[in-house]
């Protein structure tokens, strides 16, 4: 990567923080959560960490704002990837380089329809491409909301309950093991995906 691009991202980064101690920042973190699911490149766990981390009993209040914005532009980014994919979804796809994370969405879609979603929205691979990508595979639109609902409840709620359960000291240990965490989560979705089906088919 460019550094004239690795100091937009970190002043970006700076920038997202600094809404922390705003008293817009709940507003701040809906629309920055809104705006990482199609086209934003710095994702809204930065700001969720910070806020929960200066108000620990509003952890989970934060971690509902960030899911509900993270859904909401989790659609326009379907819309956008089903609609107007060859105009505006490859062009943010090549804008972030993310051609080697479109890559494996795409296989991951024509193997898994909107489980691919779900992994997305649980791990490191950006959401934005899930969104865009899901659109353009023309994967069924409540199965999609039904996989970015759980699997980004699952993500930023739990940042919100190791915040809530352990206080500020946990921030440099979920900054450190963050995708560790994931992927814990991801497996344990997985398999409880597995033991509905395997109660579904008795």
């Amino acid at each position: 990567m460019s550094a004239p691009i690795t100091r937009w991202l970190r002043s970006l980064y700076e920038w997202v923080l600094s809404w922390a101690d705003s008293p817009y920042s709940g507003w701040a973190l809906f629309a920055i959560a809104f705006a990482e699911s199609s086209i934003f490149p710095i994702p809204p766990d930065i700001l969720l960490i910070a806020l929960a981390v200066s108000i620990p009993s509003r952890a989970f209040r934060f971690a509902l704002i960030t899911t509900v914005g993270s859904v909401s532009g989790g659609c326009l980014g379907y819309l956008i990837g089903h609609e107007f994919f060859s105009t505006l979804g490859e062009p943010i796809i090549r804008l972030y380089s993310a051609e080697a994370h479109y890559e494996s969405i795409s296989d991951l879609y024509r193997r898994y329809d909107a489980f691919a979603v779900a992994v997305a929205g649980l791990t490191p691979i950006p959401y934005k491409i899930a969104t865009l990508t899901a659109g353009f595979f023309d994967v069924s639109f409540p199965r999609f909301l039904l996989a970015s609902a759980v699997s980004r409840s699952l993500r930023f709620f739990l940042i919100g309950g190791l915040i809530w359960t352990f206080g500020p000291k946990v921030r440099a240990f979920i900054e450190r093991y963050f995708e560790t965490l994931l992927i814990i989560t991801l497996v344990m979705l997985v398999g409880g995906f597995i033991v509905l089906a395997w109660v579904a088919g008795r």
